[in-house]
C-alpha cells in the first residue's frame, strides 16, 4: 500500500499526521481486523521519515484502541465496535453487521433460585426460578465483554442448550424483546475479570445493565455487561 503525508497545510507534527492516515485508512476497512501493520521500518522506508516517527504514529493508534502491539509478533488490528444507544439488537447481530465473526465461552449455564437482585429487576416472586447464562462474549476470537444474564425460566427453560445468540433464540421461541432499558458507567476490571478480558487488573472497562421488555411490559431479561472500553464505542444521536 502507498502512503502519502500532507505537505501542504497541516502544520501537525509529522508523527501525527501518519497516526490520522493510519487511522483514516483502518476506520475506512482498508485493514481487516487482526492484520499486521506494516512495520516501524517498513513505514520509515516508504515514508522518509525516522523509526521513532513510525513508532510514534503507532502509538497513538495503540493508545485508541485501533491497534493491538503484540510484544514479539507485531502490530495488528483490534477489533473495534461502535455500538448505537438508540437501537436494540444482540451482541451477535452487531457483530456480524460490522464484518466480525461472533463466539462465545460459555461460564455458566443453569437454572437456579432468582436472587433478590435478580426479582427486582425481572418483577419475580420470592422461590422463583431463572435461567442463568455467564459468558465470555468474543469478536474474531479477541475477548471484547464479560457477560452475565438471567432470564425469565419460561423463556429459556433449558439454558444448557443455548449456543449462539440469546435474542436469536428469544425470537425463535416467541419471546422477543421490543425494548429495554440501560444503565451505563465506568468501573474498573477485578482482577478475575481482568484475566478472563485479557487486560491488566484495575483496567477500565464499560459496565452496562439492561432489562429488556416484552411488548406486554414483562422484563424477560437483565443482563450486565463489562465491556473492554478500548473496544467499545457507544454512540447516541441527538437532535433539538
Amino acid at each position: 500500500m502507498a502512503f502519502i503525508l500532507s505537505a501542504s497545510t497541516d502544520s501537525s507534527p509529522l508523527y501525527l499526521q501518519l497516526a490520522h492516515r493510519l487511522q483514516a485508512d483502518i476506520r475506512a476497512g482498508t485493514y481487516r481486523v487482526d492484520q499486521a501493520l506494516p512495520s516501524e521500518r517498513v513505514l520509515s522506508e516508504l515514508l522518509g521519515v525516522s523509526r521513532i516517527t513510525a513508532r510514534k504514529a503507532i502509538d497513538v493508534l495503540v493508545s485508541e484502541g485501533l491497534v493491538l502491539r503484540r510484544h514479539g509478533s507485531g502490530n495488528f488490528i483490534a477489533p473495534h465496535l461502535q455500538q448505537p444507544l438508540s437501537v436494540l439488537a444482540s451482541f451477535s447481530e452487531e457483530l456480524r453487521q460490522r464484518g466480525y465473526v461472533p463466539s462465545s465461552t460459555w461460564i455458566t449455564r443453569e437454572v437456579a433460585a432468582a436472587t433478590v437482585t435478580e426479582r427486582d429487576a425481572l418483577g419475580l416472586a420470592r422461590g422463583a426460578r431463572v435461567a442463568r447464562l455467564e459468558r465470555l462474549r468474543l469478536a474474531d476470537d479477541v475477548p471484547m465483554a464479560y457477560e452475565r444474564s438471567t432470564v425469565l425460566l419460561n423463556a429459556c427453560p433449558r439454558p444448557q442448550e443455548l449456543d449462539g445468540s440469546l435474542y436469536l433464540h428469544l425470537a425463535r421461541s416467541g419471546l422477543a424483546p421490543v425494548r429495554a432499558v440501560q444503565h451505563i458507567r465506568a468501573v474498573n476490571a477485578e482482577a478475575a475479570m481482568a484475566e478472563q478480558l485479557g487486560i491488566a487488573p484495575g483496567a477500565a472497562l464499560l459496565w452496562v445493565n439492561r432489562t429488556a421488555y416484552l411488548p406486554d411490559g414483562t422484563a424477560v431479561e437483565c443482563t450486565q455487561s463489562y465491556c473492554r472500553s478500548d473496544y467499545y464505542e457507544f454512540t447516541a444521536e441527538l437532535q433539538a
